[in-house]
């Protein structure tokens, strides 16, 4: 086994980040990562019907769009294991700003409607054997918001359900997540180039995604970092 720099948390041009999958695959292969999953929004009706105005100038997808996401996601998954030795696990962010929660589900492969309820979700992560994580549960910094609201003020009841929580978030680390000892990974939450450089996730194990996947549920051998930039392995 070996230790895998990873990062779970990554938006590209299919939502509302600013590099294509390729740019990404690219960005974090010639840093020498081992592991990412892209993670981009799908958004809950009822925002998208509050804003007023389509999907596409939303900037997230929807149930339409989910096939021919999940195909460039493999297809990028391909150049990123053929070019640089590096996994890439398809994901998706679920994003619920009516009801103020957004959960990372990770390898999944059939869609996951964000209007359901947070237990819901969990289980319809988990019967597709994928990762759930909360995403920025606590308020950041960067921001001063908490668009996962919900997620923090029912943490007692959600705590274990989730397979990990974000202890760290592009620049903030959220120790009140550290002090109630959940699982948890670190993340950039990638929406452009400079976010590269921020809070990451280590992981020893093997560089497979079932391994990966392991990794995070058992949370044994699980470290943060934050990246500065420069090649980490030559």
């Amino acid at each position: 086994m070996q230790w895998l720099y990873c990062d779970f948390h990554i938006h590209t041009t299919w939502s509302d980040g600013s590099c294509s999958i390729d740019e990404v695959v690219d960005l974090y292969g010639d840093a020498g990562f081992d592991v990412i999953a892209i993670t981009d929004h799908v958004l809950d009706t009822e925002s998208i019907t509050r804003y007023g105005r389509p999907v596409s100038e939303l900037q997230v997808m929807d149930s339409s769009q989910f096939s021919e996401y999940q195909a460039a996601l493999w297809q990028g998954a391909r150049r990123a294991w053929e070019r640089y030795g590096m996994l890439l696990v398809p994901g998706v962010e679920l994003t619920n700003n009516t009801g103020r929660y957004h959960i990372l589900a990770l390898d999944i492969k059939e869609y996951i409607s964000p209007d359901l309820s947070v237990e819901e979700i969990i289980e319809a992560i988990r019967r597709q054997h994928g990762i759930s994580v909360a995403c920025h549960p606590y308020i950041r910094n960067h921001s001063g918001e908490n668009p996962s609201a919900h997620l923090w003020q029912n943490h007692e009841r959600l705590a274990a359900m989730f397979d990990a929580w974000e202890v760290a978030n592009r620049d903030d680390l959220f120790n009140v997540v550290g002090l109630k000892k959940f699982n948890y990974i670190a993340n950039s939450d990638f929406h452009e180039q400079r976010h590269l450089l921020s809070w990451k996730t280590l992981l020893r194990c093997e560089k497979n995604v079932e391994s990966v996947k392991s990794a995070i549920r058992t949370n044994d051998q699980v470290s943060l970092f934050l990246y500065r930039g420069g090649k980490i392995r030559q």
